[in-house]
């Protein structure tokens, strides 16, 4: 009896250690085969892969429209912002005007007293008057003349003094209107003492650097008028692209500080020179601004520069997933024992978006015709990290 209960523990035993070797086999089995898979990629059968709803396909040839990205700010031509600058030195009377008011050509924005002002009218009057005398001369030298009484001498020295008193008078006038005085004004005995000072331009006035009171040198700029409605854009373009940025290129931009707002416009000049030692080439744009938006110079902005349709390898938006800043599609391959779709995950960088398509270009050659998950790529992605927790 002893010797029978004795055989029975021993095949159990032995039973039980048979058991635990397959089972630590087949463990062993399911691991390699998992980890096989995880470094070949994912596998699916085509029942999954019907279930989630992924599609494959290509990676198409299309022709989109390429781009060329720059910055630059936002700018006026130089005859649409002008100095409002002193001709001759004096105190500030008045000044009319505040910084952000809409100002005419012509208007008066300040005035300005100056002593020598008065010297100058007199001087006017007199050369004036006494060219009054002088043209009398004139006129009776040139009559003697054609009746054949007069000299020849006479006639000389009365032109010359006639000629030359029509300059002097000539440059008191100008002076004068130069300093926004009217000659005519002062001949009917209006002397003035301050001279105005005149919006060269139509637009808004800028900064204003001068007060009421203070002296001002000649030239010396007070302020500045600005007009906004000729406002472009000046982008810097670097040198490998520039040979792809033509006039007549549509231009879309987004203003960086205004809440992304994007306007579009016409590239219709570019620099011949390169700036400073940046390599980079200035290129001005025309703005459409029909919505009148608030455009002001100096604004920076960031421009896409439409440079015409070109073929480029392409593949749908949903095809490419976004991961720790680096963007993947997958890439199949098929077993021809099982059937079964492995699915690799390989980086890309992206360019031009249009009509569901972008631009797409591989870090690795991949081979020709290769096959892409071109629908459910993100559940892919997702499947694929939460191996990587698992793991």
């Amino acid at each position: 009896m002893k010797l029978y209960i004795t055989t029975l523990l021993l095949a159990g035993t032995l039973l039980a250690s048979c058991s635990g070797e397959k089972t630590a086999d087949k463990d062993t089995d399911s691991s390699k085969t998992e980890k096989k898979d995880k470094e070949n990629g994912l596998e699916l059968s085509p029942e999954q892969m019907k279930s989630v709803g992924i599609e494959t396909g290509p990676i198409e040839q299309k022709n989109l429209d390429a781009v060329v990205k720059a910055n630059g700010q936002l700018a006026v031509p130089p005859q649409n912002k002008a100095d409002v600058s002193i001709l001759s030195g004096g105190i500030i009377g008045n000044i009319n005007v505040l910084e952000g008011q809409q100002v005419h050509k012509g208007q008066v924005l300040a005035t300005i007293k100056n002593q020598d002002l008065l010297k100058l009218q007199q001087d006017y009057l007199a050369a004036k008057n006494n060219f009054t005398y002088v043209q009398a001369e004139y006129d009776r030298q040139t009559q003697l003349k054609a009746a054949g009484a007069g000299t020849g001498k006479s006639f000389q020295a009365s032109e010359a003094t006639y000629n030359a008193e029509r300059s002097k008078l000539t440059g008191y006038e100008s002076q004068l209107q130069q300093l926004g005085i009217s000659p005519g004004r002062i001949n009917n005995g209006h002397i003035v003492s301050q001279f105005p000072v005149l919006s060269p331009i139509s637009g808004t006035v800028g900064t204003i650097t001068a007060n009421t009171g203070a002296f001002v040198q000649p030239g010396t700029s007070i302020m500045e008028v600005v007009d906004n409605s000729k406002i472009h854009c000046d982008l810097t373009v670097f040198e490998k692209d520039l040979m792809s940025v033509k006039v007549g290129q549509k231009v879309n931009f987004q203003l960086t500080n205004q809440d992304n707002q994007v306007i579009t416009g016409v590239i219709n000049g570019v620099n011949k020179s390169f700036e400073n030692e940046s390599k980079g080439v200035v290129v001005h744009a025309v703005i459409n601004n029909k919505a009148h938006q608030n455009l002001i110079p100096g604004m920076y902005v960031t421009a896409l520069i439409s440079t015409g349709s070109k073929l480029m390898p392409a593949v749908p938006v949903d095809a490419v997933i976004r991961s720790e800043g680096k963007q993947y599609i997958f890439v199949t391959t098929t077993h021809a024992q099982d059937g079964k779709t492995i699915f690799t995950k390989t980086e890309v960088t992206t360019g031009v978006t249009e009509l569901g398509y972008i631009q797409i270009t591989p870090l690795t050659a991949l081979p020709a015709n290769v096959q892409i998950a071109t629908k459910g790529a993100f559940y892919l992605q997702s499947k694929a990290a939460g191996g990587a927790e698992e793991e």
